[in-house]
């Protein structure tokens, strides 16, 4: 689809301190998308993010790539702390879990993808650093959420998804599998961490628990990242 770039400037940035290698999905969690475009280019609300794209699947260019904006906030990803100098962050308009979680609509994921597919084609960013908030801030953040289709990005070339489980992880190597994904295990709590994991490959059932599919799952995604 060719996209609709609207430019809408926010003066919440500021220089990177490292290359692009990482792209981070969020949704807005707000009541409206032209509320959530006044907060990001709110100076005093000091949040940003590259691109937010409407729930018609217009795009608004907020932050020029080659600067940080402010979208992660405290987290990590494969050992990487300053996650907003290493990402380009995209804010999908999305009531969230506050509003009912509702559906993203067909014309805003086909904008998500031709977005995330021009971006990928500027950065080197391995599919496996193609994440949601939720995978870098286990414990304090929920978003993109258990509905956004992730499925769908990886079969158009946009991160990963596992075909099916494979043989479980023992539930004593969890930990350090998890790790080797990507997430912040060492700064979290392990059963945080298993949610993020389920809310993004196995988001029918987010309990926290190292249960066979969800052992299966780790298996599965940490060889698709080795």
């Amino acid at each position: 689809m060719s996209l609709t770039v609207i430019d809408a400037p926010s003066p919440n940035f500021n220089g990177r301190a490292a290359p692009v290698s990482m792209l981070v999905l969020h949704y807005t969690g707000m009541e409206s998308g032209p509320a959530a475009l006044d907060r990001l280019r709110d100076p005093h609300a000091k949040v940003s993010a590259h691109y937010l794209v409407e729930e018609d699947g217009r795009v608004f260019a907020l932050v020029a790539e080659d600067k940080r904006a402010w979208h992660a906030g405290a987290g990590a990803w494969r050992g990487a702390a300053d996650v907003n100098s290493a990402s380009i962050g995209i804010e999908i308009v999305n009531g969230g879990h506050d509003f009912g979680l509702p559906d993203f609509p067909d014309v805003q994921i086909q904008a998500v993808i031709a977005l995330s597919r021009g971006i990928l084609a500027r950065h080197a960013i391995a599919p496996r650093d193609v994440i949601g908030h939720s995978d870098m801030a286990p414990a304090r953040k929920i978003d993109p959420g258990e509905k956004f289709p992730w499925a769908r990005l990886a079969a158009a070339g946009i991160g990963l998804w596992p075909q099916a489980p494979e043989q479980a992880v023992p539930v004593a190597d969890a930990p350090e599998s998890l790790a080797a994904i990507g997430y912040p295990v060492a700064d979290n709590g392990l059963e945080d961490v298993v949610r993020a994991f389920q809310r993004r490959y196995r988001p029918g059932r987010v309990d926290g628990r190292l249960d066979d599919e969800t052992l299966g799952l780790i298996g599965a995604v940490e060889a698709l990242t080795a």
